[in-house]
């Protein structure tokens, strides 16, 4: 099997390449800005690099998608402080460049692997976050965070209404926190633009205080990625055809917890790690109100938690690492690769 990645550098993107390197036969077809998380793939004879822009280099990406039997658009901007800084930057590439490459998988007819998003459910009042049932509440116009969502949902809806007509052959699947090792590098966590948990592991770091936006009330539940990417290789394997014009969560409801309990909870794992266990000081827990850390535009989501039911049926799929587990390794990763 032939496998394009657009993203291929990404966290999700370049943990993917080396698990299929690693353990089929298949072959990867990638694109991305840069290549440092690939170092384990880089040399291999079954992976094949452009460095390049998806809103460039357009001919080649045609191209890929003719060859290739499934394609994966992994390129996005995913981070909340950009969705209300550049909300229009986050709607030409999240949306329109992704829409694109939609249209050439239907075209060429293409298997569509597409990264969905739990923020589509946005501010859902399930306990429980149902793929077919689920209401998706997204906030009023002014809160620009929901620029992102919204992006997804629209894909999600375009993709779905092609794959119900026979048009095209899709899966849409939906991480939730997906966490561990070269998840954000410490220079755009120095930006404040990284992701809730490296954010926090890099202001233990810098022995910078920790901020709690509205207190840290919010609750989140974080998923490995090795996990994650155990559940995204069955997808792609696809056995029996189960995976068809199918929407699937993949996050772990076992390891739930609030942002609050996540900066104290990495505080002691920073604490107990061997390099700062003797340090004289660590950074302080404060809290400062959303206006302040994101602007005007941002509006939180107070639960996030997935059913895994389907995943479960479809895939014989569940999360095996535990929250204390994903957390420590994580941070050890970050520490080892920013130190």
């Amino acid at each position: 099997m032939k496998v394009l990645i657009l993203g291929v550098n990404g966290f999700i993107g370049h943990h993917l390449t080396n698990r299929i390197l690693e353990m089929t036969d298949w072959s990867v077809f990638g694109m991305d800005l840069a290549f440092d998380r690939l170092d384990k793939a880089i040399d291999n004879s079954r992976f094949n690099f452009l460095e390049g822009d998806i809103s460039i280099n357009k001919e080649w990406i045609e191209y890929h998608i003719k060859k290739c039997d499934v394609i994966i658009p992994l390129v996005a901007i995913a981070t909340p402080k950009l969705y209300v800084e550049d909300p229009i930057g986050v709607f030409n590439l999240d949306f329109e460049m992704n829409l694109q490459i939609v249209k050439q998988c239907v075209k060429y007819k293409k298997r569509i692997v597409f990264p969905s998003t739990s923020e589509v459910y946005g501010a859902c009042p399930d306990p429980e976050f149902l793929e077919d049932e689920s209401f998706l509440i997204v906030g009023p116009i002014q809160k620009e965070r929901w620029i992102y969502s919204c992006c997804k949902q629209l894909l999600d809806r375009v993709i779905y209404a092609y794959g119900t007509r026979g048009n095209l052959e899709f899966t849409l699947f939906r991480p939730f926190n997906w966490i561990g090792p070269r998840l954000d590098s410490l220079d755009v966590a120095k930006e404040g633009s990284s992701r809730v948990v490296t954010q926090f592991i890099a202001e233990l770091l810098m022995k910078r205080p920790i901020t709690l936006v509205d207190g840290g009330s919010q609750k989140r539940c974080f998923t490995f990625v090795s996990d994650g990417i155990d559940a995204l290789m069955k997808i792609l394997e696809n056995r029996d055809n189960g995976c068809r014009n199918q929407i699937i969560n993949i996050g772990n409801p076992w390891n739930e917890c609030s942002v609050k309990e996540l900066a104290h909870m990495l505080k002691r794992l920073f604490m107990e790690h061997p390099r700062h266990s003797g340090d004289k000081s660590f950074s302080e827990i404060i809290d400062v109100s959303a206006e302040k850390y994101y602007g005007k535009g941002y509006q939180d989501i107070y639960t996030r938690k997935p059913s895994i039911r389907k995943a479960q049926e479809l895939l014989g799929w569940n999360p095996r690492v535990g929250l204390e587990d994903s957390l420590r390794l994580t941070l050890h990763a970050f520490l080892d690769e920013n130190e």
